[in-house]
């Protein structure tokens, strides 16, 4: 069978590839910097011992980027070899049993959305201790971490849209219409984000921080990558999106508040603003313009699988406040790697940095 001929990649907005974190995630990348195709070199036989692990989050991570940007010098006919696919397959069974481990037997999705609509009054997490007590270098830490989402908003779950009925595709078209700008690039929520790093001194380039960002924040990315490109999970799919749009607003109201105590412009606040308006409208379409009417069609979105995605991501996002509160509180840093301090800089200097890593 002939092979579709590709080239390596020359996009200079492509992130170069990361370091290995272990004998997967090197297993991976070795073969990343050879033409397609070709073979892996032997990974482990083993399922992988800890799915939340740093080797096989990366791993993953690295599969995953092959269908959204890939990476600088990387043959794109790598997304979809054969060999990759296969021990993709391997980290994502296991990725998947942990998720599912995690959450359980999933309660009635209407108990599931009405808990996630009710925020405890003496709840804890990033956005409320970056607006009472966290530093500046805290907020940037969390913008990093931030980064390999927001700098591609709206990506994974587009892939719910062929995958969905009408009027439920139609409802979220709609939706993801705001996310990307609403017909204006600028306002794109990626785009407002960049805006935001390059206020608090970071690199908006895509991908910057891949290298410094641990496991637990790979793996909200990577819960959302892996509902996104398996068409049996976009029931749990839809339950993230639902998850995210209904929790947003009242912690983007906090981190607009906290960013703004932390001394940034009305550039490093707008993304958060932005969200606190938007998300507010989105929770309501999600609810009730996409899930509602799936509920009608349950052999195409079973409510117990979309219960699952709105619990398997909050499980994700709370072991990535367990790991930034657990820094924070010692006295340390939440990165692999230290953000370098940040440089003054000249009034406007940062909005044009940012407008030119972006074009």
């Amino acid at each position: 069978m002939e092979t579709v001929q590709t080239a390596p990649r020359t996009d200079p907005g492509a992130p170069p590839l990361p370091a290995a974190r272990g004998p997967l995630s090197a297993a991976v990348l070795t073969a990343l910097h050879r033409p397609a195709p070709a073979l892996l070199s032997p990974p482990p036989l083993d399922d992988p011992s800890d799915p939340w692990g740093e080797d096989v989050q990366l791993a993953l991570y690295v599969c995953y980027e092959l269908h959204y940007r890939g990476f600088a010098g990387v043959d794109d006919a790598w997304e979809w070899s054969p060999p990759l696919l296969a021990l993709r397959g391997r980290l994502e069974r296991a990725f998947l049993a942990a998720l599912r481990d995690e959450v359980g037997e999933p309660p009635p999705l209407a108990d599931v959305l009405a808990d996630l609509l009710v925020e405890p009054p003496d709840g804890d997490g990033p956005s409320r201790h970056l607006l009472t007590a966290g530093t500046r270098q805290q907020a940037r830490e969390y913008l990093a971490h931030r980064s390999l989402y927001h700098l591609k908003e709206a990506d994974p779950q587009m892939w719910a849209v062929p995958r969905l009925p009408n009027p439920a595709k139609a409802a979220l078209v709609a939706v993801q219409y705001d996310e990307y700008g609403a017909g204006r690039p600028e306002r794109a929520h990626a785009e407002l984000f960049a805006g935001m790093m390059a206020d608090f001194g970071l690199d908006p380039a895509y991908g910057a921080y891949l290298d410094a960002v641990p496991a637990p924040a790979l793996a909200v990315v990577n819960t959302m990558s892996l509902f996104g490109l398996h068409r049996s999970l976009r029931a749990a799919l839809v339950g993230q999106f639902a998850a995210v749009e209904i929790t947003s607003p009242p912690g983007a109201a906090r981190l607009a508040a906290a960013f703004e105590r932390l001394g940034a412009s009305p550039r490093g606040t707008l993304f958060y603003r932005e969200h606190v308006l938007a998300d507010a409208v989105h929770e309501q379409l999600v609810r009730h313009t996409v899930v509602d009417p799936l509920l009608t069609r349950p052999s195409d979105c079973p409510a117990p699988e979309i219960a699952f995605g709105a619990l398997a991501y909050a499980r994700a996002e709370d072991r990535l406040a367990d790991h930034l509160l657990a820094a924070w509180r010692s006295g340390t840093g939440s990165l692999r790697t230290p953000l370098p301090p940040e440089e003054p800089e000249e009034p406007g200097r940062r909005a044009e940095r940012a407008e030119g890593a972006r074009r």
